[in-house]
């Protein structure tokens, strides 16, 4: 029996990346400064000064980041930052998400009730508002923290580019498949067993 010839190549081994939540994703997700200002003015929110959260988060984390200067050396405040800011864009990111999904919500919910012939999505009593209206004016409060939530977030960005000099980009961590690897050395002992 003849043996297959290996190939004196080694395979490459494919590590794969759990991509991270860029600033980009929270923009597509969360609304902006004029779908907000929509919303609040629709809804009878009150009207977020976004520029100003931007700004505030801008100098709160260029501050504290002042303020660690002596303590920490030039790669460990970059590690620092990136963990603060990644947690503000991904608290953003969330917030996008939650407040796409109360629309979507709120959009099923107000088509059904444009049906006269659904009994069961009917105007609550006089007085009381009806499901259809409750889920618009979920979305809407969603939208707004959406908003303030994807300014805090921008000022983070903001605020990293400056102290560290680069621009942010999210940590990207390499998953870990120790099923599969463990899988693939039983799978080369028991082959090597055949000869």
């Amino acid at each position: 029996m003849a043996k297959a010839a290996q190939s004196p190549r080694q395979t490459a081994r494919v590590v794969q990346l759990r991509k991270g939540t860029t600033l980009e994703m929270v923009r597509l997700a969360c609304p902006d400064a004029t779908q907000a200002f929509r919303i609040s003015e629709s809804f009878g929110l009150p009207i977020l000064d976004g520029d100003g959260i931007r700004d505030l988060h801008e100098r709160l984390i260029t501050e504290a980041a002042d303020s660690l200067q002596e303590g920490l050396g030039e790669r460990a405040m970059q590690i620092h930052l990136q963990r603060i800011v990644g947690a503000y864009v991904g608290s953003a990111h969330g917030a996008g998400q939650f407040y796409s999904r109360a629309v979507t919500e709120a959009r099923d919910a107000t088509a059904k009730s444009a049906c006269d012939a659904r009994d069961e999505d009917i105007d609550g009593p006089v007085g009381f508002d009806g499901q259809a209206q409750r889920r618009r004016e979920f979305a809407a409060d969603m939208g707004v923290q959406a908003h303030a939530l994807r300014m805090a977030a921008e000022g983070a960005v903001r605020a990293y580019e400056h102290v560290v000099g680069e621009a942010w980009k999210p940590f990207e961590r390499a998953i870990e498949n120790i099923g599969a690897s463990v899988g693939r050395k039983a799978a080369e002992a028991q082959m090597a067993a055949f000869g």
